[in-house]
């Protein structure tokens, strides 16, 4: 084994890349009869779980090149604008990654709280993983274990955000898993979802 590839530092824009590789497929697999389903994020069917996900992909773009985000108070609802829906959020989640792969996007601090530049893009990272799975479970599409430096990345970013993110009630309590359960398994509990959900 090349231990020098395993000590590489992928940048944020590679390593939303690689999720995007997943996501967009999902995107595509959605069919309009699963718009009303159930999701392993409870507060959210799918359709409405579609329109956050294309809020939070659009919304990042902005973060990684400095700019204010606005998420308001309502999420627009990108589904209803018309049925290229899914090739919308594909060419809006290529922009993700290419806002996140530009000179300066991981460097200083974003956003209204001015967090680290590249914590704001691992939460981006974060949507565009966990809730494709949730989109994945949602809809019967298979969603294997995500790559291994993206869980790496998100394992420790999900680690500093928790706290915080369990107070606003944005991650759930932990869901026991087994000691040896994988690591994609370990960072989808970590999050509050149970990884065997359906």
């Amino acid at each position: 084994m090349d231990t020098n590839a395993a000590k590489k530092t992928y940048g944020m824009g590679e390593l939303l890349g690689m999720a995007r590789e997943r996501a967009v497929p999902v995107f595509r697999g959605i069919p309009d009869a699963a718009l009303g389903a159930a999701t392993p994020c409870a507060e959210y069917d799918v359709k409405a779980l579609v329109n956050h996900v294309f809020q939070v992909i659009v919304q990042f773009q902005r973060l990684a090149v400095k700019e204010p985000s606005d998420f308001g108070e309502v999420t627009p609802d990108r589904v209803a604008e018309g049925p290229d829906w899914r090739e919308r959020l594909a060419r809006e989640t290529d922009r993700l990654v290419s806002a996140w792969s530009g000179p300066g996007a991981e460097e200083g601090t974003t956003g209204a709280m001015d967090m680290p530049a590249r914590l704001v893009g691992a939460m981006a990272l974060l949507d565009l993983t966990v809730h494709v799975w949730d989109l994945a479970r949602a809809t019967g599409q298979a969603y294997g274990p995500a790559d291994s430096a993206v869980v790496e990345e998100l394992t420790a970013a999900v680690a500093q955000l928790a706290p915080t993110a369990r107070k606003m009630g944005v991650f759930r309590e932990p869901v026991p898993v087994a000691e040896d359960a994988p690591a994609f398994e370990q960072l989808l509990a970590g999050t509050g979802r149970d990884p065997g959900w359906g």
